[in-house]
């Protein structure tokens, strides 16, 4: 249903003469008259020996297309006669490919002249707002609406982001302000990375325009691009940040399950990854709904599949005969059926254009909301949830408004309204008390339930085989790779199961998403300190630094599914930046002692973070071979740095350049500078050099004078270096695994490391020979010192305070319940920042 081409042009049909658009779409010809009373003709190219016409809204009316059948001639007449050239040979094209045996070989050709007419075509720069815009990038794409794609070109300025339609419909060229954007987003589409959706509203279901790209690397350019200078562009939202603001009351349950439909890859423009909302009422036969009764809801920690028992034993019983891959469940929870099937009364395009020009059988339509909800319980093949519209305020796709005729049932019956439960008097109230029946106390306390089996850890392998909620393995994300595929029918019937049969939304989360609290106040208590030793550590009290507002409960809620990495501080202790192994930077703020910020940059890692002069930005390294530049100030991606073949494991800064640690075996040096990168201004990353290394690096650090840097690898080989001269002064097998952090002294004349050897070790800087040899009781991770004292975080989740002189420890903190995996000390070695593996920070200072 590509649209091709669209000429003004005039019919002559049957002694008639009729004044319309023609349009040359992929598979058919499609006549679309002025008169709006007159039918719209589809004339479908593989029958063009045999013309056979389709009358579509005849009389202005919306039904069942009407087909006339035996000869007839068509004569379409161009008000442009130049363009009667291009008409023929597309229409010649595409003829020759409708009449090819093999449907992917009718694809292939289709696309062929598609990407010839593409390449022929560039986009018109006297589509610009303004003779002054400079164009950044362009490139060709596809704009997605319901069940049509229609290719273009693309172009973004340093003003806005247009597209032009190849077939100029149904506008000229679409124009979208960049200062007026407010949420964009990475789609999916037909499970590829391709999409790209932009929203010139906060809080509205629809975007104002979906586009899929040819390749991944167009969409993620005009993305970061959009992103990096767009100072409307709202903070990137992660799961976990919308959870918190959930789990604490401060946005609700429908507005919470829309977040996480929008960071799942599901859209409005795409029917086959529509917004899920789940059925939450069990009771649509009572005369009032008992919103207090637990009776009245459904079991929301089950998928509707298993909520019969007995139908639940008959697919069991399959899915144990059944070959691999196996799945439970024959049909999705949301597909472009069943979404049209709610939506008949409202779009009935849609379904007469995905039905193949017929509405389906009167009885088989959605005619009564407690008959839907018993057919899924019972039914052998529906297991279908909701869409966003049964939680919303427009009733019209409960109403028969257009006066369609949808036909009659075996009971003779007209199809029209929605039959309602009996509890509602109408519609406007059906769907105020189905609000007030998602916003519930007992929905609210079962809604993670229901986000596990849809968006979280039940969704696959071994919890979802429990949960019973195992689909067909095509509906899932990277369950086959279409691009591996190379016989052209197999693949074409893989893509067309994937955008037909529904597709299972992206996983959010991947651990067992919490129940929604209300957090109760009070001062946090980690213990206290064995010992009352001058260089002491204890944790915040209600007098020291510490979340004061945060629970317990809600303490470690904020680190779900988090394995800390880095830590950065601003200079005036104001703002606490830390990375994390679920890929986001999080900002939290002493003032108001809370969770500011989460943001997201890519699906993989982050492994370190430093705070650049002026606490302006912040720095990430990702194990997606990427650096990450956070404006702090606009609260967006600021530039990204593609420096590494692998993950990138720590950074540091010094003096306007910046130092990549990378598993690549190479640490590498640029220079970038602090002024430019505040000032939001494009930077330029000159490489200065590259220091080759045998193994993964996995730590530096730079000596206090910046003349020296230590690197440590994988494999426990630690190397120094000048950094005048980027030549390597010593290297030596220092521990006999992993390193897991260096550090150099305040005097530079030692650095200290630590592996998963458990030692720790002292080298001397000016002959590179091993000092000393400290064998721990448990691997130490992490640490910082002073030159005498040092303070380590390990395995234990205890703070150990060392001797290096006596080489023992002289005081133990209890501190974390798990490992501790990063700890920062802030200049004056009096406050200190620890993370760990229990998913919580905390904050310590000297006691004097």
């Amino acid at each position: 249903k590509n649209k091709k081409s669209e000429f003004s042009n005039c019919l002559l049909f049957a002694n008639r003469h009729n004044q319309g658009s023609l349009k040359i779409c992929s598979k058919s010809i499609i006549f679309e008259p002025d008169d709006q009373n007159e039918p719209i003709l589809k004339i479908p190219l593989k029958d063009c020996k045999r013309i056979e016409v389709y009358l579509i809204k005849e009389g202005n009316a919306v039904s069942p297309y009407r087909y006339l059948r035996g000869e007839r001639i068509v004569i379409f007449q161009l008000d442009i006669p130049k363009k009667t050239e291009d008409v023929v040979q597309t229409l010649l094209q595409l003829h020759r490919a409708s009449c090819l045996d093999k449907l992917g070989d009718q694809t292939a050709m289709i696309a062929a002249n598609l990407q010839s007419r593409l390449a022929r075509t560039s986009f018109d720069k006297n589509s610009f707002q303004c003779v002054s815009e400079s164009p950044h990038m362009d490139c060709e794409a596809e704009m997605i609406t319901p069940l049509v794609t229609n290719p273009g070109h693309v172009c973004i300025t340093d003003d806005n982001l247009y597209f032009q339609p190849l077939n100029s419909y149904p506008d000229s060229v679409v124009q979208i302000g960049l200062r007026s954007i407010r949420r964009i987003y990475k789609r999916r589409h037909g499970l590829r990375p391709l999409g790209l959706e932009v929203f010139c509203t906060e809080n509205d279901l629809c975007s104002d325009i979906y586009l899929k790209f040819y390749n991944t690397k167009d969409r993620d350019e005009l993305y970061y691009y959009i992103a990096t200078f767009l100072e409307n562009h709202i903070t990137e939202q992660t799961a976990e940040s919308y959870m918190l603001l959930w789990q604490r009351g401060h946005i609700s349950n429908y507005q919470y399950l829309l977040h996480l439909n929008n960071l799942a890859d599901r859209s409005v423009n795409d029917l086959s990854q529509y917004p899920v909302f789940p059925w939450v009422i069990d009771d649509y036969s009572s005369p009032q709904l008992d919103l207090l009764n637990p009776a009245s809801f459904r079991d929301l920690s089950k998928p509707v599949g298993a909520l019969n028992t007995e139908r639940l034993e008959r697919l069991l019983d399959r899915y144990r005969d059944m070959p691999e891959p196996r799945f439970m469940y024959g049909s999705h929870y949301s597909s472009p059926g069943y979404v049209l099937f709610y939506l008949v009364r409202v779009a009935p395009e849609h379904m007469l254009c995905l039905q193949n020009g017929r509405y389906d059988h009167a009885d088989r339509m959605f005619n009564s909301v407690g008959e839907t909800w018993k057919n899924c319980l019972e039914g052998g093949t529906d297991f279908k949830e909701l869409i966003p519209e049964f939680y919303g305020t427009d009733c019209s796709f409960l109403k028969n408004m257009l006066n369609l005729n949808l036909g009659r049932r075996q009971g003779g019956g007209q199809v029209g309204d929605v039959e309602l439960p009996p509890w509602a008097s109408d519609a406007d109230d059906f769907l105020q008390k189905m609000r007030a029946a998602l916003e519930s106390q007992h929905v609210s306390e079962h809604l993670h339930e229901w986000i596990d089996l849809i968006f979280g850890y039940k969704q696959k392998g071994s919890e979802a085989v429990a949960a019973h909620n195992v689909f067909h393995p095509l509906t899932y994300e990277g369950g086959i790779d279409c691009d591996s595929i190379e016989d052209p029918d197999q693949k074409i019937a893989m893509l067309t199961q994937i955008l037909e049969f529904g597709q299972t939304p992206r996983q959010l989360f991947t651990t067992p998403h919490p129940q929604r609290i209300t957090p109760h106040f009070h001062n946090i208590s980690s213990g206290t300190s064995n010992s009352t030793s001058p260089n002491e550590l204890s944790p915040g009290s209600p007098s020291m630094e510490s979340f004061e507002d945060l629970t317990e409960e809600s303490k470690k809620l904020a680190w779900m599914c988090v394995f800390l990495t880095g830590i950065a501080v601003t200079s005036n202790g104001a703002s606490v930046f830390t990375t994390s192994q679920d890929s986001t930077l999080k900002m939290f703020s002493k003032e108001s002692s809370a969770l500011q910020r989460s943001v997201s940059f890519s699906n993989m890692a982050l492994s370190s973070c430093v705070m650049l002069p002026e606490d302006k930005t912040v720095v990430c390294s990702s194990w997606d071979n990427n650096l990450y530049f956070y404006s702090i100030a606009y609260g967006r991606r600021q530039d990204t740095l593609m420096g590494h073949d692998d993950a990138v494991s720590q950074i540091c800064w010094r003096d306007n350049q910046l130092y990549t640690a990378s598993w690549d075996s190479t640490v590498k040096v640029w220079k970038c500078m602090a002024a430019d990168i505040s000032s939001n201004k494009r930077t330029q990353f000159e490489p200065l050099a590259e220091l080759e290394h045998e193994a993964g690096v996995n730590t530096i650090a730079i000596s206090p004078a910046g003349t020296l840097l230590a690197s440590g690898t994988k494999e426990g080989t630690l190397s120094v270096w000048d950094l005048a001269s980027f030549s390597m002064l010593h290297q030596l097998s220092c521990h006999s695994g992993k390193i897991h952090q260096v550090a150099f002294s305040p005097d530079s004349r030692n650095i200290l490391s630590v592996g998963e050897d458990s030692c720790l070790k002292v080298t001397d800087v000016q002959t590179g020979m091993l000092l000393s040899t400290i064998h721990a009781e448990d691997e130490q991770r992490c640490f910082c010192w002073d030159g005498n004292v040092v303070l380590s975080g390990g395995q234990s989740g205890s703070l150990l305070v060392w001797d290096l002189l006596s080489s023992k420890v002289i005081h133990s903190i209890p501190a974390h319940s798990g490992p501790i995996t990063c700890i920062w000390m802030n200049e004056q070695c009096s406050s200190v920042i620890t993370g760990g593996e229990d998913k919580q920070i905390m904050f310590w200072k000297h006691q004097y």
